[in-house]
């Protein structure tokens, strides 16, 4: 997806140079938040400044917010039905493939030495232990600091810097955000944890949109018992239906919560920190790009994610009833997976072979 937008917008439609998108795809990187549509928003504000930039990020979001609303509104009427349970009997399976490239992934990117995967398997063990991820996670960026040593990050390149924002434009944005909290401590306590929790998730989200998965699965299932673990993989697997990030789950958390006013609030909750976070970095991203203590805090952060994927992916496998026919379907998505072959694809024939074998 990032590729694409860079396509767009710097070869189709020269908004931006190449520098200039690069700097944004380091910025989004660096804060919480699904990757791609912080990319597809950086493009907004420099375009357009914050109108553009929530232009993008709504036009990003729409189509899968509304094609995950219409599957978990399909969910909860039809899921009872025989070709239902045989379709998600088999794409829990193809759940487990997906976190476990996920952790591959994550972890080859971001375990570059001994400490790293120290600091990996503690994480994995600490959640293990019943410890929120959330102080796992902080925990890991002062080991962070304390033990690694990030180079100095060179300034950004030529024409490609940041020009500051309007203050009042920032603190508009967030007294509209906050104003929206308050409203729904008034008017609905749920809505109010509902959105209370996703709005903490995006914030904890370094890394991308799956750093999400770890974070929403023990509070949604462990802390408030909202769902089993077999139903939130199944809002994991409509995702990846989806043309959109993977934390559109929480439009399906959201759904099954409070119908269609927790889809709306958990989804504006979990994007609306790490957009605020891209418009106030784009004022200081060259402090941020060469702070060593935020370097080092955020290596960290990477690492213990990789530890709390690990623990995803124990935590699913445990959850799926193995036999010859799911360990195969399994170790093929998998395979594919590996091969990089699009996720979309996957999950489709998954689907269809999960009717015909389930």
């Amino acid at each position: 997806m990032v590729a694409y937008i860079g396509e767009l917008s710097v070869k189709r439609h020269k908004w931006l140079d190449q520098e200039a998108f690069k700097n944004g795809v380091a910025l989004a990187q660096s804060i919480p938040g699904a990757t791609a549509i912080q990319v597809a928003a950086y493009v907004g504000l420099r375009t357009r400044g914050i109108l553009g930039g929530l232009a993008t990020y709504v036009g990003f979001g729409l189509p899968a917010f509304m094609l995950m609303l219409i599957l978990s509104w399909a969910y909860i009427r039809a899921g009872n039905l025989p070709w239902v349970v045989s379709l998600f009997a088999g794409l829990q399976v193809i759940v487990v493939a997906i976190i476990a490239n996920a952790t591959y992934t994550f972890g080859k990117g971001a375990l570059k030495g001994y400490l790293d995967a120290i600091l990996a398997v503690a994480a994995a063990s600490g959640f293990w232990l019943g410890v929120s991820p959330f102080y796992v996670i902080l925990g890991a960026a002062a080991f962070g600091i304390v033990l690694f040593r990030i180079k100095q990050s060179p300034a950004p390149m030529g024409n490609a810097r940041f020009p500051p924002l309007a203050a009042r434009s920032i603190l508009v944005l967030c007294f509209a955000g906050l104003a929206g909290v308050v409203f729904l401590y008034i008017v609905d306590k749920k809505l109010f944890d509902l959105a209370t929790l996703m709005l903490k998730i995006d914030l904890f989200a370094f890394g991308g949109g799956f750093a999400s998965i770890p974070l929403m699965l023990q509070q949604v299932v462990n802390v408030r018992g909202w769902m089993d673990h077999k139903t939130f993989m199944d809002g994991i697997a409509l995702g990846q239906v989806t043309p959109g990030p993977i934390v559109i789950t929480s439009t399906f958390v959201g759904y099954l919560v409070s119908g269609l006013s927790g889809a709306i609030t958990a989804t504006i909750a979990i994007f609306t920190p790490s957009f605020l976070l891209l418009v106030i970095g784009t004022t200081f991203f060259d402090k941020l790009q060469q702070s060593s203590l935020f370097q080092r805090a955020l290596h960290g952060i990477l690492a213990s994610f990789v530890g709390l994927l690990l623990y995803v992916t124990v935590k699913f496998a445990f959850a799926v009833p193995w036999n010859v026919l799911t360990v195969l379907v399994c170790a093929a998505a998998l395979g594919a997976l590996l091969k990089k072959i699009d996720i979309l694809y996957v999950v489709c024939i998954g689907a269809a072979l999960s009717i015909a074998l389930f």
